[in-house]
């Protein structure tokens, strides 16, 4: 199996700056194998041959994709190894099978060859399934949580199909602390930053607040800022959620928090300072050069050391330009994509309160975790739908089950408490959220038909009466106005 990087990568040429550049196969050279940036056009074969290498995915964006160089070094981590991790798993099976005695515990055995098939379809997914965008640290780790992804939708749709009973009480197979009813905690409280009543600590509303979720909601928009790479798209969705929180505290308790902890704690602490270091971190690696050598083909310690710490960064780097508004297809991506996160916001909160997990059990740390490692795969493979169709014909695995997973959460809330979820909304709220999405409807009708339409309708009249298109424009613009104030002058 040769190294799966080399065979997606072009070829890269990095300017005197340090930005990624494009390199054109003038500019390229094949010395002993690898291909050299930097160097003149010798022969009308090997701009045959470096054209060849150049994939079809970075002649269509080479503006937002730094292009890489990579030394093709094919070792022993980059190999498949089927063969062996077959043999490693049939060698476990003999051993179960032959040499160790079966308990008389039906439960246990149930847990243990439930565990043992999930085993066994992760070890074929690693080896087997296909490769997403993502190829570091190892293709091998994308994989892995790609089989992981699947397992979970699976338990989910499993979830799905038992009754509300039934579904509690089997979170008791995988934790026995589970399956109990949650207590009742007061989340609101006490809203004065400032409390002259407290002579011991008056800011002691702020220090309660100062707990474990200040550097998860940090961390959580710095990777959510990572996946999107995209300023107003975190800040947008970010709002968005507070206004979602300010919207169904009458459902979830937990939602209802006070306005400097919505606002100054979460939107611009929080929240703001994630999506800053995150992007800081975009502009680096959009920057930094992508040249990638074998480890034994480095001479010295230190570089050995850095190649080894670079292993744990992208291959190569694509700038995500989402232009919502360019066309009609973007605008409606990227409206879905809001709403999916903040849906997928929203089902962490309702899950733990339908399933009767505690705020701080380990399997809503696991899901947090689980997302965190697909949710940026699924980002860029639906990136690469939208922004190339013609190449990306088909939405790309990851991010398929992962609207699935979002989609099958959000219906075991409704399966399990349709009486929180029916709960109706007030009617002021109601009205907000109607104007907005009402006001977004009205924006798609004028951007992407009445516009449009408009514009070639001036440039049809612009043609016949051999007028600038934009003189013709403003002529119209002003008849507008002078039919309009004179039927107002009327009423």
């Amino acid at each position: 199996m040769t190294k799966p990087e080399s065979k997606k990568s072009s070829v890269a040429a990095i300017n005197a700056t340090g930005k990624c550049a494009t390199a054109s196969p003038a500019a390229l050279q094949v010395n002993n194998g690898t291909v050299e940036p930097g160097c003149p056009d010798q022969s009308t074969p090997i701009k045959a041959k470096v054209m060849k290498q150049t994939s079809r995915e970075n002649l269509h964006r080479r503006n937002t994709e730094c292009e890489v160089y990579d030394d093709g070094t094919n070792t022993f981590f980059w190999r498949a190894h089927t063969v062996t991790v077959l043999f490693i798993l049939t060698c476990a099976l003999v051993y179960v099978t032959l040499l160790e005695e079966t308990p008389q515990d039906t439960a246990y055995n149930t847990k243990r060859g439930i565990v043992a098939s999930i085993l066994v379809f992760l070890c074929f997914g690693v080896t087997q399934a296909k490769d997403g965008p993502f190829t570091r640290p190892h293709p091998a780790y994308w994989r892995f949580w790609l089989c992981v992804t699947v397992v979970y939708e699976l338990f989910l749709i499993f979830i799905l199909f038992q009754t509300v009973h039934d579904g509690r009480q089997f979170m008791k197979y995988i934790d026995p602390k589970l399956g109990v009813p949650l207590p009742e905690r007061d989340y609101g409280g006490n809203c004065l930053i400032y409390d002259p009543g407290n002579t011991t600590d008056p800011f002691h509303n702020i220090w309660d607040k100062m707990d474990g979720f200040v550097p998860a909601h940090f961390l959580g928009w710095y990777i959510k800022t990572l996946m999107i790479r995209d300023w107003w798209m975190c800040m947008i969705i970010s709002v968005m959620f507070e206004f979602l929180e300010y919207s169904l505290e009458h459902q979830l308790p937990n939602f209802s928090e006070c306005w400097w902890d919505h606002w100054i704690m979460d939107v611009l602490v929080c929240n703001g300072l994630g999506i800053y270091c995150g992007m800081k971190t975009l502009a680096w690696l959009s920057m930094k050069p992508y040249q990638w050598q074998g480890l034994w083909n480095i001479p010295t310690y230190k570089g050995k050391i850095k190649r080894i710490a670079f292993q744990f960064t992208p291959y190569s780097w694509v700038k995500f330009e989402w232009k919502p508004a360019s066309n009609l297809r973007r605008w409606l991506a990227v409206l879905g994509i809001i709403f999916m996160f903040l849906l997928a916001e929203l089902n962490t909160f309702y899950l733990k309160f339908v399933l009767w997990m505690p705020p701080e059990h380990y399997l809503v740390l696991l899901r947090l975790v689980f997302f965190v490692n697909v949710g940026g795969v699924a980002m860029r493979e639906i990136y690469d739908f939208m922004d190339d169709p013609k190449f990306h014909k088909k939405l790309g695995q990851q991010a398929w089950l992962v609207a699935a997973i979002t989609v099958t959460e959000f219906l075991i809330v409704v399966k399990y408490d349709p009486n929180t979820i029916m709960l109706p909304i007030p009617f002021f709220i109601m009205q907000c959220w109607l104007l907005g999405i009402l006001l977004i409807f009205t924006w798609t009708l004028w951007r992407f038909f009445i516009r449009i339409s408009g514009i070639l309708l001036i440039g049809q009249m612009s043609t016949q009466i051999h007028l600038p298109h934009d003189t013709l424009f403003f002529t119209v613009v002003n008849l507008i106005i002078l039919v309009s104030h004179y039927f107002y002058s009327q009423l």
